[in-house]
């Protein structure tokens, strides 16, 4: 990509809250909240230097690091702003070195600002990629843990000063039980830092790119939107994506249930969908799209709702009944659709055995 991000500057936060929030699927975090933070950060004249997926050196050790708990919080609860800087530090203590690098848990939300706010506290460059192409409720859905990284040393952090390190667990599932555990307690929003990883393999795991693809994402919007022309196909276009439905939410259910925002919301189609109905199951991110009772697009690939007029997304936590949405689907990355990858992130681990994972074409036409 001829286009690639070198450093976040001020002039890419607004396409970066934009493409970061179509990216999330729903969740990671309001993203809005997420630009304001590190915007502070650049007005004070801080630097957030951004290095190319294959620029990273082998030997560099690298941390990934994002929010944890539950969208909704994120919108009542502000962010004392140093959680995941906290965690961070008590990962290097932990493991008794500094580390070279920061990278995204997951590009969705607020989580694609969370490395750009604690690098540029730090004094830390980010890496272009992340560890799931989109949103992920659960922190064992990341490529880290599906491609052999374990998690722990861990340490997660809050507003109130706590800090809690898990130094070593059986699997990435119980760091994510026993970290799940934790938020509930600290109010359902903490910053998580996880075991230090080499570059070696962050080249191999890492969804490249997506720090760039999310500015440039947002970019498509705002222009489209300045130009006049659909910024919903702009989307499409720009991910390779399709149309699955414009709607109104004719019904919500969302409430939070161990640490997750979970529900769905039900839809009655208009334009060229009038007199289909549609319904979408959420834990954090959009799980499951079905149109006329039948499920058209599911987990891992991205199911994303734009503002029908703008093409902007419309996160979990920013639902409401009568709301005017398309709702598109987009090809996940091929590191989610291994075997090894939909066993974590398949429907059925989200509790839809009877759903059968069927991809969606790819930018390259391959399914």
């Amino acid at each position: 990509m001829a286009d690639t991000m070198k450093e976040v500057t001020l002039a890419d936060l607004d396409a970066l809250e934009i493409g970061a929030a179509i990216l999330g699927t729903g969740g990671g975090g309001n993203p809005y909240i997420g630009k304001l933070r590190v915007r502070e950060e650049l007005r004070k004249g801080r630097k957030i230097p951004v290095i190319p997926l294959a620029e990273l050196p082998d030997d560099a050790l690298v941390v990934s690091l994002g929010g944890i708990g539950a969208p909704v919080v994120g919108v009542e609860k502000i962010e004392q702003g140093e959680e995941c800087l906290r965690a961070l530090r008590a990962v290097e203590q932990e493991v008794g070195r500094k580390v070279d690098a920061l990278i995204s848990a997951e590009i969705g939300g607020a989580n694609a600002m969370e490395p750009m706010l604690t690098a540029a506290q730090a004094g830390l460059p980010v890496v272009d990629g992340d560890g799931m192409g989109r949103a992920f409720p659960e922190m064992q859905m990341i490529t880290w843990s599906i491609y052999g990284q374990r998690s722990a040393p861990a340490a997660m952090a809050d507003e109130k000063g706590n800090v809690v390190v898990f130094r070593e667990t059986p699997s990435d599932k119980w760091l994510e039980d026993l970290a799940r555990a934790s938020v509930v307690v600290m109010g359902a929003a903490a910053g998580l830092a996880q075991a230090p990883m080499r570059g070696e393999f962050v080249k191999r795991a890492a969804i490249p790119g997506t720090v760039t693809q999310a500015r440039n994402l947002g970019r498509a919007v705002l222009d489209a939107n300045r130009d006049h022309r659909d910024p919903v196909q702009a989307v499409i276009d720009h991910e390779g994506g399709r149309l699955l439905m414009t709607a109104k939410i004719s019904d919500l259910e969302r409430h939070l249930k161990g640490g997750f925002a979970v529900g769905h919301l039900k839809l009655e189609g208009f334009g060229d969908f009038q007199g289909d109905s549609g319904k979408i199951n959420l834990q954090n991110e959009f799980l499951i799209f079905a149109r006329n009772g039948v499920v058209e697009v599911c987990v891992p690939d991205l199911i994303v709702v734009l503002d029908a007029d703008t093409g902007h997304p419309i996160t979990t936590e920013m639902l409401r009944y009568g709301q005017r949405i398309a709702v598109l689907g987009l090809p996940c990355h091929g590191l989610l659709r291994t075997p090894e990858a939909l066993a974590v992130v398949g429907p059925a681990a989200f509790g839809y055995p009877d759903v059968t994972f069927a991809p969606m074409e790819t930018k390259e036409g391959t399914g």
